[in-house]
């Protein structure tokens, strides 16, 4: 029994030894600012998902539409400056920030949610975690409450130092594009045809502001009418929640999908196959041959969806990211350090 106890502390367990290698590969791969990987807190801050996680299931629990809120953040992270948490900052004196973009601003939601994750993960693991990564962990956790799927999150993302509100509605494909400008907008970013068509299925949660698509009700094309490729009994509804003109102070939402508004699937395309696309950039995915055929694909087939759904955020998630020793890992997410 001694011998053994001798050969045991002098020759650790092969999963203590893989263990060993492994985070010492992590650190290596991080010295010389290697691409994401998935795993990549695991030995520098292992609780750094779970801590994520555990904040995200309580503010959902409290308002499901905060999912919606933390999914759509990720995004307009990703779309202006790369995914590096430059969304998160706010303005400054003499410089106004993302979040305070005309496509942001009121309407882009949780970042309570990301300060609250941020500052537990800085008390277990200080200046550890980036705010770019506490981002796409958090829109993780928000598509599997709510659609019941999982993805791994590669990870490894620094913050960025800059945040321009002046560079936002260049980048973000606007809720008025049609097919040609939405495949511009996301080919210019590294995504596909495909990538596109699969992330707008993201339009089954949350809601969207009537100023969003009120002409679509009552001005289409500047017909002084409604879009007549809208269903009708739709429009009407429509109209019950969005009357013209609004009231100065106010500027009511609607649910993207009147179905499901809190649960993350197909339904999205099964609405616009019925002519019930809230947005103009909805609806128009039905017009062309080749996207038209992927809402047809993806009305018949949730799962598949889901499959490339989960590939595709992993993709959205991967671009311009900062690594190694380009950008900060903030102490705060709303201020550079």
């Amino acid at each position: 029994m001694a011998t053994l106890q001798h050969f045991s502390h002098e020759h650790p367990p092969l999963h203590r030894s893989f263990a060993l290698i492994f985070c010492t590969f992590i650190g290596i791969a991080s010295a010389h600012g290697s691409s994401l990987s998935v795993g990549y807190y695991s030995c520098s801050c292992p609780s750094a998902e779970s801590v994520v996680q555990k904040t995200v299931a309580k503010a959902v629990a409290r308002n499901p539409g905060m999912a919606a809120g933390l999914i759509r953040m990720h995004f307009h992270d990703c779309f202006v400056r790369g995914c590096d948490g430059s969304v998160l900052l706010d303005s400054t004196t003499g410089n106004k920030a993302e979040k305070d973009s005309l496509a942001n601003n009121p309407s882009l939601r949780g970042f309570e949610i990301i300060d609250e994750a941020k500052a537990a993960l800085e008390s277990e693991c200080p200046q550890l975690v980036s705010c770019a990564d506490v981002l796409a962990f958090a829109a993780r956790d928000a598509v599997h409450m709510t659609g019941g799927f999982y993805y791994s999150v590669p990870a490894g993302r620094r913050d960025g130092r800059v945040s321009k509100e002046s560079e936002v509605l260049d980048n973000l494909p606007l809720p008025t594009s049609n097919v040609d400008e939405l495949e511009e907008k996301f080919a210019a970013k590294g995504l596909s045809l495909t990538d596109m068509v699969t992330l707008s299925g993201a339009h089954t949660l949350g809601v969207s502001h009537c100023t969003s698509f009120s002409n679509s009700l009552y001005d289409f094309n500047k017909s002084g009418a409604a879009d007549p490729t809208m269903d009708p009994k739709y429009v009407q509804y429509l109209r019950t929640k969005c009357p013209n003109p609004l009231p100065s102070t106010q500027d009511p939402t609607v649910p993207l999908d009147p179905v499901t508004p809190n649960k993350l699937d197909n339904n999205y395309y099964l609405n616009l196959k019925c002519h019930r696309g809230l947005l103009t950039s909805d609806q128009a995915l039905t017009e062309r041959a080749d996207t038209a055929r992927m809402v047809n694909q993806n009305v018949m087939n949730g799962p598949m969806w889901a499959d490339k759904f989960s590939a595709a955020m992993v993709r959205m998630g991967s671009i311009e990211v900062l690594t190694g020793s380009k950008g900060d890992i903030r102490r705060s997410c709303r201020v550079v350090n």
